[in-house]
C-alpha cells in the first residue's frame, strides 16, 4: 500500500496504521482483509473535494481494495491544509 500511494501521490506525508487486530472476527478480517487508517499528505488533493481525494486513492489501490482491504479509513489534505 505505501509503494502504492507514494508513486501515485508523492506524498509530502503519508501515514498507514494496522488496525485490523481491532476487528478480529469481523466479517472481513476473518478472510485476511485488513483495516487501516491512512492519512495523506499530497499536492495532488488540492482543489479537489474531500470525495474526489477518495476516490482517487481508492483508484491507485485498484485490487487492493479487493484482495487486502475490508476496511480504509482515509484523511487526505492537500499541504495547505496539513
Amino acid at each position: 500500500m505505501r509503494e502504492v500511494l507514494t508513486a501515485e501521490f508523492a506524498p509530502l506525508q503519508l501515514d498507514i496504521v494496522d488496525e485490523s487486530h481491532k476487528h478480529a472476527g469481523h466479517a472481513g478480517t476473518r478472510d485476511g482483509h485488513g483495516h487501516f487508517r491512512v492519512r495523506i499528505v499530497a499536492a495532488a488533493f488540492a482543489g479537489l473535494s474531500p470525495v474526489k481525494r477518495h476516490q482517487r486513492v481508492y483508484a491507485a489501490l485498484g485490487a487492493m481494495m479487493q484482495t487486502d482491504i475490508h476496511a480504509l479509513a482515509l484523511e487526505t489534505r492537500a499541504p495547505d491544509e496539513a
